[in-house]
């Protein structure tokens, strides 16, 4: 459609030219083409100009100029699909995206079959997840392109994407139809046969899918996938016979696959342990140098039978030096028998290795002995083992004597850090990393888990130092960790600075995870046109689901679980100004005191303008780099975001509401976790929000009803109940009475603990919470409390190293810490 305002010959080619200039990234060629137009009184208003002008100011870092000429470009041009086109680029480019498809809307309206827009169109609506504006817009491109595969692919994937398999087969079948017959079939064209294969399995017709695989066997390039297809639908078809010639033909390709033995044991339909494992043994004949085969018939076999095949497994292990053998046996300790057969044959090792160089004494003339290192991997097996039962003296014994026999090896100091780590020595664990550190500066991985155990240390600045050993020179380590996206590195600060009571730092480092998680889901943006010229379309879906369920990720639930519980603390208590507190107090303080406090006062200023010093160092360097970067990179339309300032953090007016941002997710994606209901709970109650509290005690009811947590809670919530109910409304009230039937029961706070402590008195932590409901109560339970969580009885189950704190207090004199341990229950 022309423009409402159209411009005469001369000043349409120099336009011309603004839109070739920023397609190929030449601003200032465009800004000086604009000013050439603009200068002509006749259209220095002229709306399509000034909003191209906008456009490449944007492009250069001068947000507040672009949106002044765009804004004015429109008001002047209302009807120009150009300028509303470029008004919505520029909310895009500040991530507006619900704000910019109304600007394409608008474009769109003034020239509906504009190809570019309708583009920039469907790319927001995948983007934000509009799928059925998303299937309308491909639709209208389809009809403007029919003979654009892009076109036809779009099409089908929204239905894809809505659930409506049958019309995105349906779309499919008809382009594959259209396509030239007996041509030379490239990879593409294979991935979309594969993608097509895709949409029938999950629509259910196992059997149309494997007919599909069939038909199109020739033409399907990647045969390992089709292979795997092949065998997975026959299982799926019960065509046992067929599904067990594929997964041969598989496991002769890769014998290492695991999968493919499980696959196999289905299809033979092999059910019985002896059964199994003989199919194990026949396939280590066959495939030698195979590890699976070896390993797996370890899960099934008992008694006698897995002693002898354990035994030749760590002889293997133990004599080829084999560093993850524990790791790799781990999974066999939930079977309590079998880590007593370990054990017996590993200290059987120890005694005749020590004795006779063998693994057993009627071996001692059959022979050379074995390697002397043997012995060393053995002391560490023994070490890690007596670890995972928690038998920290006994694995401490065991590492010794390895690091006495070798104390060149890196292995043997991370594993003792690592039994101080479990002992709940992090200072101790610490120390052992830093010594395995220093034996190979070099070794990248021995580093980033010194840092970590340094972080658990609160040993912040030491581990930062240890960082920037890998970081790029003049920028700061925790910037340069921070721009690389290291989050199990700011996950650990976090936490460290929330032992210190640092929660500025602290949330400062939550809410940097939390921009790294926006900017992986932005980060798809250049994959929706990528992916579909490239055919990857299967990876691609893969894509879209993963950013659909992204904040379900360990790291974020990390970063908010802390994040939440800081902002809950500085509701309860927000943290004051110092200053003004000192001014009152100086007044009733002696000579001598006021003298302290100066000097005091004195150091504190050096050394925050000691600190002040170093930031404004770094921040030149911040500065420079950024500058050098924005050199490299002309276009610069990122938007700016906010500085993230920790004491601004943390005196933040609406802590609640700030935690409510990061419980969000949490509560659609890691729905199934019982923190999340309970720092919902807190975080209601403290908002005296009765039926969101409700909600969540019911949500964590469902996950774990008997949580020793969510009794506290409970409990709390019946309390508040009791105080508010008279002022609540009726419906709520009826809402109430009916929803807490099953989880008050029409008992008072009371029964409710006895009742609780009587089903859960062997946990320890059930113990604990009904001990500080007890004492909150009623303050005069105070030695009833203290009795039921000291007692010397061995009643409770769960004692662990969680609880070395208690035991400790118990073990001290009992009445200088009666104060300290009735502050648990506070």
């Amino acid at each position: 459609m022309p423009s409402s305002n159209p411009l005469p010959p001369k000043e349409n080619a120099l336009f011309k030219r603004i839109l070739k200039s920023y397609e190929q990234k030449q601003y200032k060629n465009g800004l000086k083409f604009a000013k050439q137009i603009l200068s002509n009184p006749k259209f220095s208003e002229h709306g399509e100009t000034l909003a191209m002008k906008g456009l490449t100011l944007n492009c250069l870092g001068r947000k507040e100029e672009a949106y002044e000429y765009v804004r004015r470009g429109l008001r002047n041009d209302l009807k120009s699909h150009v300028c509303w086109h470029v008004y919505g680029l520029l909310q895009r480019s500040d991530k507006k995206y619900d704000e910019a498809i109304k600007c394409y809307r608008n474009a769109l309206k003034w020239d509906k079959d504009n190809i570019q827009i309708l583009r920039d169109l469907s790319l927001l609506q995948i983007q934000m997840r509009d799928l059925e504006g998303y299937r309308d817009t491909r639709y209208q491109l389809l009809m403007l392109r029919p003979a654009q595969r892009v076109s036809w692919i779009g099409y089908a994937m929204s239905f894809h994407l809505l659930g409506d398999y049958k019309n995105a087969l349906n779309i499919l079948n008809t382009f594959l139809d259209q396509q030239q017959k007996g041509s030379n079939f490239d990879y593409e064209h294979s991935e979309l046969l594969l993608y097509q294969n895709m949409v029938i399995q999950e629509s259910g017709d196992f059997q149309q899918a494997l007919t599909h695989l069939k038909v199109y066997n020739d033409q399907i390039v990647d045969k390992l996938t089709y292979k795997e297809l092949l065998g997975d639908l026959c299982l799926k078809l019960k065509q046992f016979d067929k599904a067990e010639k594929v997964y041969k033909e598989l496991m002769k390709r890769n014998p290492e696959n695991t999968l493919y033995y499980i696959k196999l044991i289905e299809a033979k339909r092999l059910t019985e342990t002896d059964e199994i494992i003989m199919f194990y043994l026949d396939l280590v004949e066959k495939y030698p140098k195979a590890m699976p085969p070896k390993r797996l018939p370890l899960n099934y076999a008992q008694g006698d039978q897995f002693r002898n095949l354990v035994d030749k497994y760590l002889r293997r292990g133990l004599t080829k030096g084999v560093p993850p053998l524990f790791v790799d046996l781990r999974s066999l300790y939930v079977d309590p028998l079998k880590v007593e057969i370990i054990e017996k044959l590993l200290l059987q090792y120890v005694d005749c290795l020590q004795s006779y160089g063998k693994y057993s004494d009627t071996e001692t003339n059959n022979g050379p002995k074995e390697p002397a290192s043997t012995l060393l991997w053995t002391y560490y097996y023994l070490a890690q083992h007596y670890d995972h039962l928690s038998k920290a003296e006994e694995a401490l014994k065991y590492i010794d004597l390895a690091i006495n026999h070798t104390p060149t090896l890196i292995e043997l100091f991370v594993a003792k850090g690592r039994i101080f780590k479990h002992a709940g020595d992090p200072l101790e664990a610490c120390k052992w990393l830093d010594e395995a550190q220093a034996l190979d500066t070099a070794d990248r991985y021995i580093n980033s888990k010194c840092a970590k155990y340094m972080l658990r240390a609160n040993k912040i600045k030491e581990a930062e130092e240890i960082c920037s050993k890998f970081t790029r020179e003049g920028v700061s380590a925790m910037e340069n960790l921070n721009e690389m996206q290291c989050m199990w590195f700011q996950t650990e600060c976090a936490l460290a600075y929330q032992r210190l009571g640092k929660y500025g730092e602290s949330l400062k480092k939550c809410h940097e995870i939390d921009r790294h998680f926006t900017e992986i889901i932005e980060d798809q943006f250049d994959f929706h046109t990528y992916c579909m010229r490239k055919m990857t379309l299967r990876s691609y879906m893969g894509l879209l689901r993963l950013e659909d369920v992204l904040r379900g990720h360990p790291f974020y639930f990390k970063a908010a679980r802390c994040a939440i519980e800081v902002y809950l603390h500085l509701f309860d208590k927000p943290l004051k100004d110092e200053n003004a507190e000192q001014d009152i107090d100086i007044e009733n303080l002696a000579p001598s005191e006021l003298k302290k406090l100066r000097n005091k006062q004195r150091k504190a200023r050096r050394k925050a303008e000691q600190e002040i010093a170093q930031a404004a160092q770094a921040q030149v360097k911040k500065d420079q780099y950024h500058k050098s970067k924005q050199q490299g990179d002309v276009e610069a339309d990122t938007p700016q975001l906010d500085e993230l300032i920790p004491e601004k953090l943390a005196k933040v007016s609406d802590p609640l509401e700030q935690a409510i941002k990061f419980l969000q997710p949490l509560q659609s994606l890691a729905k199934n976790r019982i923190e999340t209901h309970l720092m919902a709970f807190e975080i209601y109650y403290r908002k005296e929000k009765v039926l969101l509290m409700l909600q969540s005690l019911k949500r964590g009811y469902s996950v774990s009803e008997n949580n020793p947590k969510l009794h506290s809670c409970l409990i709390q919530f019946s309390d508040f109940l009791k105080r508010v109910r008279d002022s609540l409304d009726e419906t709520v009230k009826e809402v109430l009475e009916k929803e807490t039937e099953t989880l008050l029961r029409k008992k008072n706070s009371t029964e409710l603990n006895s009742e609780y402590l009587s089903k859960q008195g062997d946990s320890i932590e059930a113990t604990l919470e009904c001990c500080k409901v007890l004492y909150q109560l009623n303050p005069n339970n105070q030695e009833c409390a203290l009795k039921l969580v000291t007692s010397l009885d061995n009643k409770f189950k769960d004692v662990n190293i969680q609880y070395f704190k208690y035991n400790y207090l118990r073990k001290s004199n009992p009445k200088p810490r009666r104060h300290q341990f009735l502050q648990l229950f506070s």
